[in-house]
């Protein structure tokens, strides 16, 4: 009787472990299916290159995208705007390299207790892995911004595929962290670009509300970024800054108390109401 007991537990025992390792290999494959194969035919789509932007209202209105921008990513399921009605905004930086300013732009979220969207490259996840790590303990989100930077409706679909998946695959393997974000480097896109991104799993994430503040020459002009924040500021406002900016940096705390008293309430894209 005995045996029978040990023979039993040892099959129980055998069909758990091999079940959790089945589940295991299930879920990284998954994550890291990154073949450079294009297997459907996104030929038929426009490569027209699309060079985002938008058109600025006054008295906190929200902008205008353009009627084809918004009724392509409306097709297309992407993140441009949210609802006119809610008084929602959602943060999002564009990482493309650090500049030594992350550290304090990620305190000044804690203390404040906001989240935003991290846009990185494979050049941020490989020289400060460190950071990322931090974004993702503070409850961040990290999308999707290639490996190279380089403008998606420039380059064939092959190296669309391993531009973004490459960087998946990366942040996957360093972290366990599965991308669902993408921005286009440059804010440049296509139908053809983003219905294949599509297809990779990624919903595509614009913005309604940004100013020059990239430009590591022009630093040191803290009250107009403020201002264009502040004056732009809308329902539904996908924000983009450049966390590469000293700038945002040091109006990052003052801007988000300020948006607060404004009455908007900073939201996870996670959370996002159109």
């Amino acid at each position: 009787m005995n045996k029978r007991f040990k023979v039993l537990n040892y099959v129980i025992v055998f069909v758990f472990a091999y079940s959790f390792f089945l589940g295991v290999s299930r879920n990284k494959s998954k994550s890291i299916n990154t073949s450079s194969v294009v297997s459907e035919d996104f030929s038929t789509f426009s490569n027209k290159k699309i060079c985002w932007g938008i058109k600025r209202a006054e008295n906190h209105n929200q902008p205008d995208v353009g009627s084809k921008n918004k009724e392509l990513m409306e097709e297309c399921g992407g993140l441009y705007m949210g609802n006119p009605e809610k008084n929602y905004v959602y943060l999002t930086f564009d990482s493309g390299y650090e500049a030594g300013y992350t550290e304090k732009i990620l305190e000044v979220l804690k203390q404040n207790e906001v989240t935003a969207t991290f846009f990185i490259t494979g050049h941020y996840v490989n020289s400060k892995p460190e950071l990322v790590q931090k974004m993702i303990d503070g409850g961040n989100i990290v999308g999707n911004h290639t490996v190279n930077h380089k403008s998606m409706p420039d380059i064939g679909l092959d190296t669309v595929k391993s531009e973004v998946m490459n960087l998946h695959t990366t942040v996957y393997d360093k972290f366990g962290y599965e991308m669902k974000y993408i921005r286009p480097p440059k804010g440049e896109c296509s139908e053809r670009t983003i219905k294949y991104t599509n297809s990779l799993g990624y919903k595509t994430v614009m913005w309604s509300l940004a100013y020059d503040d990239w430009d590591e020459n022009k630093q040191g002009r803290e009250s107009y970024g403020k201002e264009k924040v502040l004056s732009n500021i809308h329902n539904g406002a996908i924000i983009l800054l450049h966390s590469t900016s000293k700038d945002n940096a040091n109006i990052l705390d003052d801007v988000i108390k300020s948006v607060k008293e404004m009455g908007y309430e900073f939201r996870s894209l996670d959370d996002f109401e159109k």
